[in-house]
């Protein structure tokens, strides 16, 4: 029952969401990385629900640092910092009547029906607030390296955002949006979108598309442990996300090798290539161009709608209809959660590759 990532640089996490708190344990994080907390905040905040796309509950979600900082840097042992719960509402929830397609009955399973079932319990996103706080600090010790993370909505609600196009103009961006769209207007045709589905008692789904710049080339393990193979393992760890692609992904099955290669060019000693089809990857070990992958996010399973679903006790069919709090579209909270996994990624396969004191302030 392992609740924990990482090689060098691990994280765990602990917590449920009707709990008293959810947390996280960072270890092996380098000595001397600055930690913000007013930017940890900044990006819990670009989690939070906002407006009537999301949630109602509203958490505070103030951040405890418990061990691993002094003086406002990593102390180089484990980092672990603790948000409790304090807007958690758990009469909406039954302890027999597993929500379609929750974790609801896999959880029971798994657990012999000791899980804490409350709002999901440790399977909720609400965990994620965790992953989150620890991410801000791999996030900060990225950008010592000039290394940047974004992410944006590339699809919601039927509706899509314009592409990259200025990668690290683009990221800027983004870290100043609480909707993460590149196209403010077709952002709020997104938003319109959500709203629909709510007003109806249903929810929408999406695509996520993260960008990675200044990555060194070299990073990464062949066959078990490639860079896509680890990226991929922390991002199927988010609820809700049910696929991952990088570069063109699924599209390289319609070309030729001829229009999907990537040609090889030296540009002032530094090889680089002509176009970026495999999304800055070869052989699971990063080239040196920009990262790029997308992540596809299920529709909120907590609907209005009535559902069909059985009684985890008797096994009787029975049907559900839900009250509560529900997000009627998480890919605009997700997309925080998405970036600080591709750091904590990012950051562990980087002190594998050069020493842990690659991250530590220079």
């Amino acid at each position: 029952m392992k609740n924990t990532f990482g090689s060098s640089v691990a994280v765990t996490l602990f917590g449920e969401s009707h709990g008293a708190a959810v947390g996280a344990v960072l270890d092996g994080m380098a000595p001397g990385v600055p930690v913000d907390e007013a930017f940890i905040a900044r990006q819990l905040e670009l989690r939070r629900p906002c407006g009537t796309i999301s949630t109602a509950r509203r958490e505070p979600d103030a951040v405890e640092i418990v061990s691993g900082v002094f003086e406002g840097k990593t102390t180089g042992t484990p980092l672990c910092i603790l948000i409790r719960n304090t807007d958690a509402n758990s009469a909406a929830y039954d302890r027999d009547l597993a929500r379609p397609g929750h974790a609801d009955y896999t959880a029971h399973v798994k657990y012999h029906g000791f899980a804490d079932y409350r709002g999901g319990g440790h399977f909720s996103g609400r965990v994620t607030a965790a992953l989150v706080a620890v991410g801000a600090v791999a996030l900060t010790a990225l950008r010592s390296r000039g290394i940047a993370i974004g992410t944006h909505i590339a699809r919601c609600g039927g509706v899509a955002d314009r592409d990259f196009e200025d990668l690290r103009a683009d990221i800027a961006a983004l870290a100043e949006k609480r909707f993460a769209v590149l196209d403010d207007a077709r952002g709020e045709a997104m938003r319109a979108a959500i709203e629909a589905a709510a007003a109806e008692g249903d929810s929408v789904g999406g695509v996520l598309e993260t960008a990675v710049t200044r990555l060194p080339a070299g990073v990464g393990e062949p066959w078990f442990d490639t860079l896509e193979g680890q990226l991929a393992h922390i991002l199927f760890s988010i609820p809700a996300i049910k696929g991952v692609e990088f570069g063109d992904g699924f599209a390289l099955a319609n070309l030729r090798g001829s229009e999907s290669n990537d040609a090889l060019q030296m540009e002032n000693g530094i090889v680089r290539t002509a176009s970026n089809h495999s999304g800055g990857i070869n052989g699971g070990i990063s080239n040196g161009m920009p990262l790029l992958l997308r992540c596809a996010v299920k529709p909120t399973p907590s609907i209005r709608k009535p559902q069909e679903t059985i009684h985890l006790t008797t096994g009787e069919r029975t049907q559900l209809q839900l009250s509560g709090r529900h997000d009627p579209a998480i890919v605009h909270r997700a997309r925080a959660v998405v970036d600080s996994a591709v750091a904590l990624t990012l950051c562990d396969a980087l002190a594998l590759r050069f020493g842990t004191d690659y991250l530590a302030e220079k």
